[in-house]
């Protein structure tokens, strides 16, 4: 009789543990790394390839879960709504995309020196903000440096997004904005590799 107890509490308690898992609101995963376009690459093939170097990224930011604005001063962190990977990683792999369609060149990152000149990105976000239905926000430092030395350029871009409404939208906006600061990038390194003179996309 004892035992029979003993296997009915068990029931009950496996029968909890099940029923509070099923309720557990699900994992929503999103990636900054817009689908593959159908837009031709930007023009001829780069008479150079570029090296993207890892992206810096605000501490509050570096984390799981997206980070959202929520009035004039705070924050939420959306527990249910994650990237898919590193926030730095997925700036850099999102920016690497867009770069190597923009420039019509290839991110040679990590493989060995070949025939073709190379030149050094680096990016730093300054700021990565939004307001969900709203705006995606980025304020980034960049450079880009030839690895021989020669040209250079140091500038800086804030680009805003206005978004529609739910989380998808926001990082569509995201998606967005990286797109425009892999155009603005891709004109001064156009610039560097020629050796002509630069100026900064303008704020």
């Amino acid at each position: 009789m004892i035992c029979a107890r003993y296997k009915v509490v068990a029931a009950l308690a496996l029968a909890l543990v099940l029923a509070g898992c099923g309720s557990a609101p699900p994992l929503n995963y999103y990636t900054l790394v817009a689908p593959v376009a159908e837009a031709p690459l930007g023009g001829p093939p780069a008479s150079f390839e570029f090296e993207l170097l890892p992206v810096g990224v605000p501490a509050e930011v570096d984390r799981p879960q997206l980070l959202v604005r929520r009035g004039a001063q705070g924050m939420l962190v959306l527990d249910g709504e994650r990237w898919a990977a590193p926030l730095a990683d997925e700036v850099r792999a999102a920016l690497s995309a867009d770069l190597s369609r923009e420039l019509n060149a290839r991110d040679a990152s990590g493989l060995p020196e070949g025939g073709m000149p190379r030149l050094r990105i680096k990016l730093d976000l300054r700021r990565f903000d939004s307001v969900p239905g709203s705006y995606a926000l980025l304020d980034a430092s960049w450079a880009v440096h030839g690895l021989e030395g020669g040209e250079s350029a140091t500038c800086r871009s804030v680009i805003r997004q206005s978004v529609g409404a739910g989380y998808d939208a926001l990082v569509q906006g995201y998606q967005q904005a990286l797109r425009t600061l892999a155009a603005s990038i891709a004109a001064t390194t156009r610039s560097v590799a020629a050796g002509e003179a630069h100026a900064c996309p303008p704020q």
